[in-house]
């Protein structure tokens, strides 16, 4: 299995910035496919973006010019640069992996975006 640990959520006006990390630890070896994931009050887990082994990236249609998602493969860390965040930013962002082992979450990071 693989574990998870976000960090790097917080308060952030409108036009801000915030970089979200994950660590994994684990069977990281088997990693396929890294992810996050957000959930706003009342709404469904939706994709913002992931990262193959390989190093391509796709991104929700709402987030592509703003977000960037990136790995470190030397500190086992994926991250999720945010820019120009909107208030319809703000939701519970999730990190997910695919390995070998399955799928694994993360206990997920607040990202509020208000003035």
């Amino acid at each position: 299995q693989v574990q998870l640990v976000e960090s790097g959520g917080g308060l952030v006006q409108p036009g801000g910035s915030l970089t979200l990390s994950c660590a994994a630890s684990g069977r990281i070896f088997n990693i396929y496919n890294e992810d996050w994931y957000r959930q706003a009050p009342g709404k469904q887990r939706d994709l913002v973006a992931s990262i193959t082994k390989g190093g391509s990236t796709n991104y929700a249609d709402s987030v592509k010019g703003r977000f960037t998602i990136y790995r470190d493969n030397v500190k086992n860390t994926v991250y999720l640069q945010m820019n120009n965040l909107k208030p319809e930013d703000t939701a519970v962002y999730y990190c997910h992996v695919i390995s070998a082992s399955g799928g694994s979450w993360g206990q997920g990071t607040q990202g509020t975006v208000s003035s």
